[in-house]
This record gives C-alpha cells, structure tokens and sequence, in this order.
C-alpha cells in the first residue's frame, strides 16, 4: 500500500512536471531566466503598425521605431534597417526581449550608428508562432513571406517613411532563423538591400536548395556580389549553426564578397551573460556597429 502512493507521487511528480515544462515552452515560449536589462529613458519609442498585405492576403503587423529627431527635422531622409526575429518571435520581439531601444540609443549617442528607420516585421507564415518549427521565410505553401518582406514591406515603408532610396542604405539582419530569413530573402533583392547579416543563424534549409543562401549567393552576378555586404557571427555552444555560418563565411570569401565573422562565447538557451536574448542583445551592438559604418562610409562619398 505504501509503496502504491509512492508511485502515485511520483507519477503526480512528473505529470506537475511535464504540465509545468508544456506551459514554459508552448505557452510562454521558454523566456529567458535572467533578461538584458531594459533602460526607460532611451527617448526612443517603438509603434506596432498594420497593413493589408496582398502577399499574403490579410492584415499584417509591423513595429517601428523612428529616430531621434524624426518629427523635428522634416527635410532629412534616413537609412532603414529590418530586423528579422527568430522562431516562436513576432514583430515585437527585439523591444520584449532583446531591448533594441537600450542597444540604439546608446549607439546613436555614440556615433557608431547614424540616425535609421528600424522595422521589425512579423515574419511568422501563415501556420502562426510555434516553437515546433521555425518561420518559412520564403514564398512558399505558407504563404509569401518573401514577397512580404523583401518587396512589398519595402515599398510601404518608402510611402510611409521619409527613407533613403538607394540600397546601400538598407540593411537586413536577423537572429537565428531570422538570420536565414534575412539572407534568404535578402539575396534575392539585393535592389532594395546591399547590407545583410545574422546572428547564430543557418545557410542551408530543408526545404531545399532553393531557400539556401549557401547556394542562392553562389548564382549572384558580379556586379551584385560587389554591392553586397556582410556581418555574420554565431555562438560557439551553437555547433551546428557555427559550422552552416564559417561554411558560408568562407564562401564568401571565396566570392570575393566583402564580410566580416566572428565565432563568440555562448548561444542559445535560457541563462547566462552570453546565453540566449542576453546573447543576440549583447551582438545586436557589434552588427549595427558594423551597419553604420557601411551608412558612413556610403554618406561620405
């Protein structure tokens, strides 16, 4: 009899467990255990927008974050940058989790990024956010998040936003999936981005060739691979994404493409100082870095 309620505690045990574990990743979908701390006083704000998607055939989020001085100086024209999320993410993940409004305020005091338009799309498909799988950036039988992003988000902001035109002034960047989603989808509109990079992302997807940069940047004209410009980094607990990343770097290199990578501590999961949203924060600032020089370099000129 006794050893029976034991075994019924242990069962209880687990299940408590397994319900806890379900709730943590499906519903909460597995926050950080200690975030990057997030400043009040940054004077930036972000602006969760919508619009009728054709591409996709329904209404679609947006965020926004304009910069400083935007309202007060109606004559001036900004570089863009899209920000891409990662799996079970959505278009107001990079201020929840990642505080991008902390990471831009103090590059802008700095002078390491000039002023920038920043948009985080919703990339999710037409599935929704789910930590199963990651998002299809691509066009694709969930929907045309490619289209979405690369073309007719592009073409909204420049209607809505008093942005600069040429492509060397828009960036595209992402963490983990996102990373794949911007190269995927920035590869193939290199007429409305020049500047592409990734945190901890992957080259290759097993929906096929077709959605590879490993293989899309190998098709790219001469002219396109001079134009193009890449920041790539990726943890170094992340293995399997470290290797699909220094495989595409030296790819790169073999192009003759101009990039820059780097293999730092850490990578996903829940805790640690270089440990999951604490990671993609703590690089968010080296790959803007990156992205304003190549806004000052082309604002010199």
């Amino acid at each position: 009899m006794k050893s029976s309620k034991i075994v019924i505690g242990i069962i209880s045990a687990i299940a408590i467990l397994a319900a806890g574990g379900y709730w943590y990743v499906f519903i909460l979908g597995a926050p950080q255990l200690d975030p990057p701390q997030q400043q009040t006083n940054t004077g930036l704000k972000f602006q969760l927008e919508t619009f009728n998607s054709q591409a996709m055939g329904k209404l679609r989020q947006y965020g926004v974050i304009l910069p400083p001085g935007y309202e007060k100086n109606p004559r001036q024209r900004y570089p863009v940058i899209f920000l891409l999320h990662g799996g079970h993410d959505d278009a107001r993940a990079y201020v929840d989790k990642y505080a991008i409004l902390d990471i831009l305020h103090k590059l802008y005091q700095s002078g390491k990024l000039p002023p920038a338009i920043v948009i985080t799309p919703d990339g999710n498909d037409n599935r929704g956010s789910s930590p199963l799988y990651d998002p299809d950036y691509y066009d694709g039988p969930n929907g045309k998040v490619g289209t979405l992003i690369g073309s007719e988000l592009v073409q909204l902001v420049k209607s809505r936003y008093r942005t600069l035109e040429e492509p060397q002034f828009w960036a595209m960047g992402g963490i983990s999936s996102g990373g794949w989603g911007a190269f995927n989808i920035g590869l193939r509109y290199l007429k409305n981005f020049n500047i592409l990079f990734s945190h901890s992302g992957y080259f290759t997807d097993s929906s096929g060739s077709q959605n590879s940069p490993q293989q899309i940047v190998q098709q790219l004209s001469a002219t396109d691979r001079k134009q193009l410009r890449v920041y790539l980094d990726a943890g170094k607990n992340d293995t399997d994404l470290l290797a699909s990343t220094q495989t595409f770097h030296q790819t790169l290199n073999k192009l003759g493409i101009q990039n820059v990578f780097y293999a730092f501590p850490g990578g996903h999961g829940l805790s640690g100082p270089d440990i999951g949203w604490n990671y993609f924060h703590k690089h968010l600032k080296d790959s803007l870095t990156y992205v304003g020089e190549q806004f000052k370099k082309e604002m010199r000129r």
